[in-house]
């Protein structure tokens, strides 16, 4: 069959949605669908985020049927899929069915609520004292394991489940149990259990950290059956997952049994892979030079919804203490990978706006205009700036400050106690004020964005560029703030939405590559092809703050990190208080 005739599959499973897409050899979209999935919180405790694998099955199966009714492409021609998801904690039992996560009386019971979402904070303790135990698994995620990854959460299981109950369940990161259930192989993948699992690059489960931290049960005499991956057996990005789809799953999805799975990736690696190889327009001219696998160090990914990951990878380990890793073979074997991220960014604005007494008169203020409200706030700020004779929107919030960890900080501090502050209030409730609130959230996020890049820099990485995706991606007045901020390029993806799950379908081609040449391929190189010939052409956004504005944005960085010290100090004195 030839090159054009080949489609591939792309799943990606956010924070609140599943999307397939099917696309072309060249990376082309045939079609896309995107289904809702549920969450469910805890009115009594906010730390709590729980999903379940039926759902968001029955959500991926949907969408894919949809895709190729509206395709029209037949399943033959469907030659590889793969996935992306969050960094969730997926439990079932050892037959595949889900076990309830939920504190109380159906805790480790077969239910449908089985995964812990990657925001729920539960485990802070578990992570406190795992963090007090000086193992080497700490050397890798930055110094600090964070209470979002896998393991506190299997601890704080672990206490609180009837211990026959957690005898019988198993541990995936969700990426690995999508490839589980759709192929019935629960081979892992090198992203999933290193980056979020405790997985040491060249050594493996470390069974002396597991003893350590109460955990000795799941070692099971060097086998790790409960976590998987033992023995080495985990493949890196793309790598074709047993016999490929089920009968089971084909039979779901209306596809060929055997069609070649590939290794799964967190969707911020999915992201990464989705953009940082495109080339872009600069002086209006598209290069004519298809960029080169090394060039991949010097371009940060920076994927951006709920939260943001910030990833980039280089060719040997760099450690940068509070960002995650180094990683090894994340994505490319040989390669490293560090991640650093803000726990909370679509999401606090969406808090900032919809908390603010002025928000039901902007939405009403949009539609009575026929507007969105992201414009509406646009004029305010242009009208605020006028009248104000202030330069730019930097100028016009010179004397209010914002430090946004309302949800604790990912990344360089690696400190989940750290928490949001507001200075220069005012007795203002009105248009005027979201206004600027709004415009102090982006700013605090993009100095919060260069706080990150700035530590990766100071500890050996080379960023000069900063390739985006998300929704945030679209809001091109907080891209040039970034690109402002940083005083780096910004690279925005053909599309902000799909550039995520063009990833997932470039790991569906590598397997079918991988599994046509009977594994004889150079992983490393193929795989940089497959992501040139993939990605679409992309847009830059250069800095062009005036010199004004330039050393205004320092200032307020100058500021954004005193903030942090102000307020680690103000917190031990109260604890000192307190004793």
């Amino acid at each position: 069959m030839a090159a054009s005739e080949n489609y591939y599959i792309g799943v990606d499973v956010g924070t609140g949605s599943a999307r397939a897409t099917i696309v072309g050899h060249d990376g082309t979209v045939l079609g896309s669908s995107t289904q809702e999935t549920t969450t469910w919180r805890d009115a009594h405790d906010h730390r709590i985020f729980e999903q379940s694998s039926n759902n968001i099955w029955s959500c991926i199966t949907t969408a894919i049927k949809e895709i190729l009714a509206e395709s029209k492409i037949p399943a033959s021609a469907v030659k590889g899929v793969g996935f992306d998801a969050t960094c969730s904690l997926a439990v079932t039992d050892m037959n595949g069915e889900p076990i309830v996560v939920t504190k109380g009386k159906d805790l480790g019971a077969v239910g449908d609520r089985n995964i812990i979402l990657w925001a729920d904070h539960r485990a802070e303790q578990e992570a406190n004292m795992i963090n007090g135990t000086g193992s080497i698994v700490l050397d890798y995620v930055g110094g600090t394991m964070s209470l979002e990854m896998e393991l506190p959460k299997v601890l704080w299981l672990k206490k609180a489940m009837k211990p026959e109950l957690f005898a019988r369940s198993q541990f995936f990161d969700l990426p690995d149990w999508l490839t589980y259930r759709a192929t019935g192989d629960s081979t892992r993948s090198c992203c999933s259990v290193t980056c979020k699992c405790s997985y040491v690059p060249n050594k493996g489960w470390q069974a002396d950290f597991f003893e350590k931290v109460g955990l000795g049960d799941l070692v099971d005499g060097g086998t790790f059956k409960q976590m998987g991956a033992a023995n080495g057996n985990v493949f890196t990005a793309g790598l074709p997952i047993g016999q490929g789809l089920s009968k089971k799953t084909a039979e779901e999805w209306g596809l060929l049994e055997g069609t070649p799975v590939g290794s799964g990736l967190i969707d911020a690696y999915a992201g990464w892979m989705g953009t940082v190889a495109a080339r872009y327009k600069e002086n209006g001219k598209l290069s004519d030079v298809l960029p080169l696998l090394d060039e991949s160090r010097h371009r940060l990914a920076a994927v951006a919804g709920t939260s943001t990951c910030h990833i980039v990878q280089s060719p040997e380990g760099v450690f940068v203490p509070g960002v995650w890793g180094p990683y090894k073979d994340a994505v490319f074997p040989g390669w490293w990978m560090n991640e650093g991220g803000q726990s909370s960014t679509g999401q606090l604005i969406d808090f900032i706006l919809t908390t603010h007494p002025a928000y039901d008169k902007l939405k009403k203020k949009a539609e009575y205009e026929k507007s969105n409200i992201h414009q509406v706030l646009q004029e305010q700020l242009e009208k605020l700036r006028q009248e104000n004779h202030a330069e730019s929107f930097t100028e016009l919030c010179k004397d209010l400050h914002f430090y946004p960890d309302l949800h604790g900080n990912r990344s360089p501090l690696a400190d989940s106690r750290m928490r949001g502050s507001f200075v220069g209030l005012e007795l203002s409730d009105g248009l005027h004020d979201i206004a600027r609130k709004y415009y102090l959230t982006l700013e605090a996020i993009a100095l919060q964005n260069r706080h990150i890049i700035d530590e990766m820099n100071a500890k050996g990485h080379t960023i000069s560029s900063i390739y985006m995706s998300g929704g945030q991606a679209k809001n091109t007045q907080m891209m040039q703030l970034f690109a402002n901020t940083t005083g780096m390029p910004i690279v925005l993806p053909h599309s902000h939405s799909l550039a995520v799950v063009l990833g997932a379908a470039m790991l569906g081609r590598f397997a079918a590559e991988v599994s046509a040449a009977g594994g004889k391929v150079d992983d490393k190189e193929a795989l940089w092809k497959i992501m040139v010939e993939m990605t679409p052409q992309g847009t830059a956004i250069a800095p062009n703050a005036t010199a004004k504005e330039k050393k205004l944005l320092e200032a307020k960085y100058k500021i954004f990190r005193e903030s942090i010290d102000i307020q680690r100090r103000w917190r031990q004195q109260m604890e000192d208080a307190s004793k």
